[in-house]
Formats: structure tokens, sequence, C-alpha cells
């Protein structure tokens, strides 16, 4: 073999271990077997999708709570115009809230 043939022959082996280390590293391995067995991407992507639901659940409380404690206070401070119409829709919003906890 010409050496050059060997320099390029080596030049291509250390280039394929790179990808090969590469392709592991990223898992395609695994994805692969995921996207092969339906049942467990289903479940994966059901438990993700449950997950997500939560946290926007949680989140949206944990704003809208802010969101009202800011508008009682508001209403507290008894602004001129602003002040009757926040008083009013908090009142309104802890009407609802004591309707749903009876």
């Amino acid at each position: 073999m010409d050496p050059t043939d060997r320099r390029v022959l080596a030049e291509f082996s250390d280039r394929l271990e790179k990808l090969i280390e590469g392709l592991e590293k990223a898992s395609i391995a695994e994805y692969v077997q995921m996207l092969e067995n339906p049942a467990k991407m289903l479940t994966i992507n059901f438990f993700n999708g449950v997950a997500r639901g939560f946290g926007f659940a949680v989140g949206f409380s944990i704003i809208a709570a802010f969101f009202l404690y800011i508008l009682g206070y508001l209403a507290r401070l008894n602004l001129p115009i602003i002040g009757s119409f926040i008083a009013e829709l908090v009142q309104l919003v802890q009407g609802q809230l004591e309707s749903y906890s009876r």
C-alpha cells in the first residue's frame, strides 16, 4: 500500500471514530430504539404532557394570585377612577372563590 493511501486511510479511520463517539454521546441508539417502540414513545410523551400541564396550572395560579394581590392593594389605595373598578373586580373574584370552596 502506498504511504499516501495509508495516511488517507488513517485520517478516514480517525474521522470515523470521532463520528461514532459523537453518535454515542448524542444517544442516537436509544432514540432509534424509542422510535421502534411506539408504546414507550407514547408513555414518555404522555407523562411529558402531564408534567407540562401541571406546570402550566401551577404557574398560572401563582401569577393569578399575585395579580389579585396587587389589585387588592391598589383597591385599598382608593385611587379615584381605578379604585372602584378594582374593588368591584376583587369582590367578584372573591365571591367566585368562596362559592367554589363551599
